[in-house]
């Protein structure tokens, strides 16, 4: 007699952007985070390219996804050209008070924010 193998529920891809989501719109305003401190936090076998790939969809979400907030783990802009403009990520960064040089937010460290 063949027992039929239970197969486990896959995650609907939504489910997954929106725990991603949820996190990001969490960040504070002059605060940052990284795509792989966002993989970690929730989990799932998530990984940083993955959260890049929530963040490339962001700008359809709502409410609103500061994707912005977003960078890589030495603090380069490096979604910047999935923006509407190739400095409009810079200029909201900025607008929020980070400084960034050559495509890299000064004083890093300063203006990380650990997710939870």
């Amino acid at each position: 007699m063949n027992t039929p193998i239970k197969k486990k529920p896959v995650p609907r891809e939504d489910d997954w952007i929106e725990k991603i989501y949820v996190m990001v719109r969490r960040i504070p305003k002059g605060k940052v985070t990284t795509y792989g401190a966002l993989a970690d936090a929730i989990g799932s076998r998530l990984t940083s390219r993955m959260v890049g790939w929530a963040m490339n969809k962001a700008h359809t979400a709502k409410p609103k996804v500061p994707a912005h907030r977003v960078v890589n783990r030495n603090g380069m802009l490096t979604g910047k050209h999935h923006f509407a403009t190739p400095t409009l990520m810079q200029e909201l960064l900025e607008a929020e008070g980070i400084r960034i040089e050559d495509d890299k937010i000064k004083d890093f460290k300063t203006h990380y924010w650990t997710p939870s």
